[in-house]
């Protein structure tokens, strides 16, 4: 592909890119609610405080550490350091989430969200890659992991979350734009887009952690859900890096 039409094929995006980040900018700065690190079903099991919130993670570990060797064993993988720190994100996540449910306060989420940003943003330079130009990753995989980090450090310092925010925003927004305007000779459209529905789930779910956990009868919150809903995504996306490369 020639610069021109690599340059083109990058101008709608960047056109998102700038209108969001001047929202943000716009935006009231938010702190985190407190009230977040109250989670239902806080049950404590074999002397394991959270525990479903905690033993929920081991999915991401799985998926993760499956993930990353994957893409070590596959040097012929299309964007395999970007997919790699997709994983390793993943991977890390099991670690900080653990760490933050065992105790939930801002300065344990910090490193839940450090790894989940970074690993994000390694999913959304490996897809800039497949879909709009293969020398993405060459270019941006870098400066994006620092500013997935930064955001998340940004917010513990300051407790603004509008860069962090912004961080999962446009990558989701821009996933969305890919699947519908864009193509791809590598990338199977219905696998991300099957991960992208389960992302959202995961989100609808922590929304309504304490309202499940209330319908359930008290049996199960909407937090653990929600780390399978999030485990599931991934799974999702190492199947389909699977079948273009048999593990």
């Amino acid at each position: 592909m020639s610069n021109r039409a690599s340059k083109g094929r990058y101008g709608p995006l960047l056109v998102i890119a700038f209108f969001s980040l001047a929202a943000m900018f716009w935006a009231t700065p938010l702190a985190q609610d407190l009230s977040y690190h109250q989670f239902a079903g806080q049950d404590t099991f074999a002397s394991v405080p959270n525990f479903w919130n905690m033993v929920s993670n081991i999915p991401f570990l799985v998926v993760g550490a499956c993930g990353v060797l994957f893409c070590a064993r596959h040097p012929a993988l299309g964007a395999r350091v970007s997919w790699g720190v997709f994983f390793l994100g993943v991977l890390l996540v099991a670690f900080g989430s653990t760490w933050y449910h065992l105790h939930p306060q801002n300065t344990t989420l910090l490193w839940d969200r450090l790894p989940m940003a970074v690993g994000f943003m390694g999913l959304f330079v490996a897809l800039l890659s497949e879909y709009v130009d293969q020398r993405a990753q060459k270019f941006l995989l870098l400066p994006c992991a620092l500013m997935g980090a930064a955001a998340v450090l940004f917010w513990g310092v300051y407790d603004d979350l509008r860069f962090y925010l912004w961080v999962q925003f446009f990558p989701l927004l821009t996933i969305v734009i890919l699947l519908i305007f864009y193509t791809s000779k590598q990338a199977q459209k219905n696998y991300i887009a099957g991960a992208l529905a389960l992302y959202v789930l995961a989100k609808l779910l922590e929304l309504g952690d304490h309202q499940i956990y209330d319908l359930t009868g008290q049996m199960v919150a909407g937090h653990p859900l929600k780390h399978l809903a999030a485990a599931g995504g991934v799974a999702v996306l190492y199947q389909m890096l699977t079948h273009r490369i048999p593990a």
